[in-house]
C-alpha cells in the first residue's frame, strides 16, 4: 500500500510518515523496496498524501481521524518546548484504539555539539556521544525528552541527525557560502554529515528491531568527522557544475595560507584541534548496520 491508496477506513500501514519532505525522497522507495506499506502526510496534501497540519497547541481530534493505524509514526518536522509531543502522541492514540503505534522523532545533534540549533557556549569536552550531556534548556530537546518520558506506555525513540546530505542537497554548493572570506574559513572548524539513504535505513532498522531503540535517544552520522578546510581546498568554489575539475575560486588558496599560519601539516586536522567531534558508533552497533553512503562521494543518480 502506498501513500496514494490510504483511506480513513484503510487498514494499518508499517509506517505512518507525518511531514513528506526531504527525506521521503530516500525512505519511501526503500519502503517499497522491502515491501513496507505505508503513508504519509503533507500540510498541503500535495502529491497525494494525507492533508495534516500538527498544531501544538490544538486539542482538536479531528484532524488525526484521517490517518491510518500504523505500527510505527515517525515525525519528521519539530516539536518545541513542553505539550507538543504528548498532545501528538494522545491524540493520535485516541483516535486509532486499535492501533498499537511506536514513535520516532527525527531530531538534531545540535542539542549536543553547540551547532546553530543548541547556542551552547563553547565547551572543552572534544567527543560527543547518545550518553553525553546536551542542552536541557533547548526546545527541541524539551520535547524531545517530554517524548521519550511516555516510552513506558508507548514505546518513543529520537534519532539525533547531523547535516543532512544527498539528492538536491550537494555539500559542495555550500562552500562559497559557508566560506566566503578568508577570515569566515578560518573559524570553521568540524562539521559531521549523513545520506538520506543511510537516515532511512536507520529508521526502518528501529522499526524492525523497536525494543532496542526505546526510551532512547540515538546519534545518527556516518561515522566520520570532517574538516571545513580539508572540504574547502578539495573542492574550492565551484559547486556541483566544477566537479572533476581543478577547484575554482580562493578557498584553496586561503586553506593553504591558514596551514602555513597555524602550523597544520595536513588535512583534516584532527578533532583535537577542530574542537568538538560526534560519536555514533553505538546506533550503528546496536543495530547492526554500516554506514552505506560515507565520505561525502558521488550521489546516485
Amino acid at each position: 500500500m502506498s501513500a496514494r491508496s490510504v483511506s480513513p477506513t484503510a487498514p494499518s500501514v508499517d509506517l505512518l510518515v507525518l511531514g513528506a519532505g526531504w527525506t521521503s525522497k530516500f525512505l519511501i522507495p526503500l519502503l517499497e523496496e522491502r515491501k513496507l506499506t505505508y503513508a504519509a502526510t503533507s500540510r498541503s496534501g500535495h502529491d497525494s498524501t494525507l492533508k495534516f497540519l500538527f498544531d501544538p497547541q490544538s486539542s482538536d481530534s479531528q484532524p488525526y481521524r484521517i490517518l491510518p493505524n500504523a505500527h510505527t509514526v515517525l515525525i519528521t518536522f519539530p516539536i518545541y518546548g513542553t505539550g507538543g509531543s504528548k498532545r501528538l502522541l494522545e491524540l493520535y492514540k485516541d483516535t486509532h484504539p486499535d492501533a498499537n503505534p511506536h514513535f520516532i522523532q527525527l531530531g538534531s545533534t545540535g542539542i549536543y555539539d553547540g551547532s546553530p540549533t543548541l547556542q551552547l557556549e563553547k565547551r572543552d569536552v572534544i567527543w560527543s556521544d547518545r550518553h553525553s550531556p546536551y542542552n536541557k534548556s533547548n526546545p527541541r530537546a524539551i520535547a524531545e525528552d517530554e517524548l521519550l518520558s511516555l516510552s513506558s506506555s508507548t514505546p518513543t525513540t529520537v534519532l539525533e541527525l547531523c547535516g543532512l546530505w544527498g539528492g538536491e542537497r550537494s555539500m559542495r554548493n555550500w562552500v562559497s557560502r559557508v566560506a566566503p572570506t578568508k577570515d569566515t574559513l578560518k573559524n570553521k572548524t568540524s562539521i559531521h554529515m549523513v545520506h538520506g539513504t543511510d537516515v532511512s535505513r536507520a529508521i526502518i532498522a528501529v522499526h524492525d528491531h523497536f525494543s532496542l531503540a526505546a526510551g532512547s535517544r540515538w546519534i545518527v552520522t556516518d561515522g566520520r568527522v570532517y574538516d571545513w578546510w580539508d572540504l574547502a581546498s578539495a573542492w574550492g568554489a565551484g559547486g556541483d557544475a566544477n566537479r572533476d575539475k581543478v577547484p575554482s575560486g580562493l578557498q584553496p588558496k586561503w586553506v593553504r595560507e591558514l596551514m602555513e599560519e597555524h602550523n597544520v601539516r595536513a588535512l583534516p586536522r584532527s578533532p583535537e584541534l577542530l574542537g568538538r567531534a560526534l560519536d555514533s558508533r553505538e546506533f550503528w552497533s546496536t543495530f547492526g548496520l554500516s554506514p552505506a553512503r560515507a565520505r561525502l562521494e558521488r550521489d546516485c543518480p
